[in-house]
């Protein structure tokens, strides 16, 4: 499958790799909550499928790109995998999952309330649901893919509108993730440089999409080749998963419903 954004991070391009890395433990440690009839919003390629199929009893997945859903049926045919755009979960019940996962998807939606809501609605009571979300203070620009990015505040503000039972953690990174890290920062910051009007928080994300996906696999490509290396040495033992700061590159919530 041919990989169209940067947002759709390759788990064969080697300039890719510490991001690769970085979203798969996220799904490693999801395991570690996973139980039942499991319902995953915004699947994508399927990175963390077959862990998941490992904790669980059934899996459904919603995913609104057709491209990737018509892929992993040809692969996975006995698993219920549905196109569509969320929120709301359309057709699917209320109080039907044991375990629902949903890792960087929350930034790419419009309405995030609507989308708290409906992970609670279709949580068996007892039901635990994971999100991952990167965050903002961590982020080196501004992403045109993400509708919005979270403080730790801001995350816990609003999943405790609905959720009692929240657990905020963070995934952080070793040295060799952090040195990757300020190689990237030194590196964007010499592309942002020139961006004297602040456009790239001015102007519409719908408009800088392209720009940013061009510049964004540039940079990464620059990075693999500069780094000595270390672009593809990084795995998921390089990430540890502790209670969440504004150090941290994603917050990994657990709620409980």
């Amino acid at each position: 499958m041919s990989v169209s954004t940067t947002e759709i991070t390759s788990a064969s391009l080697a300039s890719d790799n510490p991001i690769h890395q970085r979203l798969l433990f996220a799904y490693e440690k999801a395991c570690d909550y996973v139980n039942g009839d499991l319902l995953e919003i915004g699947c994508g390629q399927g990175r963390g499928l077959e862990l998941l199929l490992s904790k669980c009893r059934t899996y459904t997945a919603i995913d609104r790109n057709e491209l990737v859903i018509s892929s992993l049926k040809e692969k996975f045919p006995e698993l219920t995998l549905i196109t569509g755009s969320v929120p709301p979960f359309t057709g699917v019940e209320s109080s039907r999952y044991d375990s629902l996962v949903s890792l960087q998807v929350i930034e790419h939606i419009e309405d995030d309330k609507m989308f708290v809501d409906e992970i609670y609605r279709v949580l068996k009571p007892g039901g635990t649901g994971i999100i991952s979300t990167p965050n903002i203070k961590m982020s080196l620009t501004r992403n045109p893919w993400h509708v919005r990015e979270y403080t730790k505040d801001e995350l816990l503000s609003l999943i405790r509108r609905k959720f009692r039972e929240v657990n905020l953690m963070g995934v952080y990174g070793d040295e060799k993730v952090n040195r990757y890290y300020e190689r990237n920062k030194e590196s964007v910051r010499k592309i942002t440089r020139w961006d004297i009007f602040n456009l790239q928080y001015r102007l519409p994300r719908t408009l800088l999409q392209v720009p940013y996906d061009i510049l964004n696999r540039i940079n990464r490509n620059k990075l693999k080749e500069n780094s000595n290396g270390l672009a593809t040495e990084i795995t998921t033992a390089d990430f540890s998963l502790k209670p969440a700061d504004d150090a941290c590159f994603d917050f990994f919530c657990v709620m409980r419903k």
